[in-house]
């Protein structure tokens, strides 16, 4: 769903009850464990990650003028979206996160390239999630980034 909102607070506020629990604790895990350099913000209408311009000035290839977009948090229409840039460029991170989710997760894992969706909201791996978080830094995505725009 497109949640019109200028700010993290105000799309989080927008959100239906059992969602807005699951967004902020999503929000406080991804915030706690993600390596300095990384800043949250309003993404492409979602909670966004990005790695600012002041750390890597050329942005996003796509639309330099925007922030290097890392993770992004979302409440679509049927699950919650977590979009996780740096599984989608790394083979070894994804194959650890597809070994790792049984493990923490009941359900199956319903991924797209690099869309993890939570059709249940009462099953949800947090702790894959925190530790997701921990497995990168922004200096590591961007030099992962630039040898993949260039090929």
């Amino acid at each position: 769903m497109k949640y019109e909102s200028n700010s993290p607070d105000e799309y989080i506020a927008q959100l239906p009850p059992e969602r807005k629990v699951v967004i902020e604790k999503l929000r406080g895990i991804i915030s706690k464990n993600l390596p300095n350099g990384f800043e949250e913000q309003l993404s492409y209408g979602m909670l966004g990650y990005v790695v600012p311009h002041s750390l890597y000035p050329a942005g996003y290839h796509v639309q330099p003028e925007l922030p290097l977009p890392f993770i992004n948090l979302a409440s679509q229409k049927n699950f919650i979206a977590l979009y996780h840039s740096g599984i989608y460029a790394d083979p070894a991170l994804m194959n650890w996160f597809k070994n790792e989710y049984p493990i923490h997760c009941k359900r199956k894992l319903d991924m797209g390239k690099s869309c993890v969706r939570f059709k249940s909201l009462d099953d949800i791996p947090y702790e894959l999630i925190a530790e997701l978080c921990t497995k990168m830094t922004a200096t590591e995505w961007i030099s992962l980034y630039e040898k993949n725009i260039k090929k």
